[in-house]
């Protein structure tokens, strides 16, 4: 029995697709706070290297009972890993600052990605920056200030960690939209798994073998130590994490397969209040009025910038003002 949704894309289909986006999302923001839940107990390389050990093992499961392996071999594989690469670095810098972010301020970094993809829309994709997309990136930084707060005495060099992640996903989606559309969820999923699992035994192995300074080790061991003591907890919660990382991967990878980027981005968006959401129930801490706001600047630039893409899209012109 083969499984549509691990089949090679066919005809967009939007509403299908936004469901994807919901549930991938939903996926996501929960992992993202379990990741913070348990940073005092693993690092980042263990996490990494079991997650994505699961997530390698289901992959052939779900290949398997797809019909046939090939689904996890790219059509073209320099932009499959390219994208894989860029989803590697992008989760580093995302959850290395897990331990001392809440998890809002997390999810407000990483959507600061539609303002890089407009930043790059220019040198990358040769596309024209208007007063629009300047005006969504104006918008995106304020909001990103309000949460950051970078004027306050408490402010860290940290709080920009998941800016800088952020810039590594735009990347990523980029790359998906723009040269890997045709192929299969797996075959992403597969390569993404993959590159986890290298840089995640990497750096087991460096951290191992050259331990950094114990200061910093003490001060941050979510990523400054290797391998910790395994415990069937870490265990556990690794290959529950690696479900939802799959799931969520995958219906993402589909969403934007199968309709159009600039449609679906305002409502890629919901991960912020899913992750607030998460936040309140798991940690029991609501984002301050202040980190709403900017929260809320940051997804209404989002919205400006997809809506412009869409009426450049169809070739609509803008009423004058």
């Amino acid at each position: 029995m083969k499984l549509g949704l691990l089949q090679h894309p066919g005809e967009d289909r939007p509403l299908i697709a936004l469901a994807l986006l919901l549930m991938g999302v939903f996926a996501l923001a929960l992992q993202d706070s379990l990741v913070k839940l348990m940073s005092a107990d693993t690092s980042f390389w263990q996490f990494q290297t079991l997650r994505s050990i699961g997530n390698l093992s289901f992959i052939v499961i779900l290949a398997l009972a797809s019909g046939s392996l090939g689904l996890m071999a790219p059509k073209n594989w320099r932009p499959v890993y390219l994208r894989a690469a860029f989803l590697t670095v992008c989760m580093f810098f995302f959850f290395a600052g897990a331990p001392f972010l809440s998890v809002p301020q997390m999810a407000a970094g990483l959507y600061t990605y539609p303002l890089f993809v407009s930043l790059l829309a220019g040198p990358v994709l040769g596309e024209t920056v208007g007063p629009w997309r300047i005006g969504a990136v104006l918008v995106g930084a304020t909001g990103a200030a309000f949460v950051l707060s970078p004027w306050q005495d408490d402010f860290s060099a940290v709080q920009v960690l998941p800016i800088i992640a952020g810039f590594f996903y735009a990347t990523n989606i980029l790359t998906l939209r723009r040269a890997c559309r045709k192929e299969s969820t797996l075959a992403l999923a597969f390569a993404v798994g993959l590159a986890f699992v290298v840089s995640g035994s990497l750096g087991i192995l460096l951290l191992s073998a050259f331990p950094l300074a114990p200061a910093l080790r003490e001060s941050m061991p979510f990523v400054a130590i290797g391998w910790p003591e395994l415990t069937l907890t870490v265990a556990l919660f690794a290959l529950f994490a690696s479900v939802l990382n799959l799931t969520g991967n995958i219906c993402l990878s589909r969403a934007y397969q199968t309709a159009d980027a600039s449609w679906l981005a305002p409502i890629d968006f919901s991960y912020l209040i899913f992750a607030a959401l998460w936040s309140r129930a798991i940690f029991d801490h609501w984002p301050s009025t202040q980190a709403l706001i900017g929260m809320s600047l940051i997804g209404m630039a989002g919205v400006i910038t997809a809506w412009r893409e869409r009426v450049v899209a169809t070739g609509k012109r803008l009423p004058r003002h």
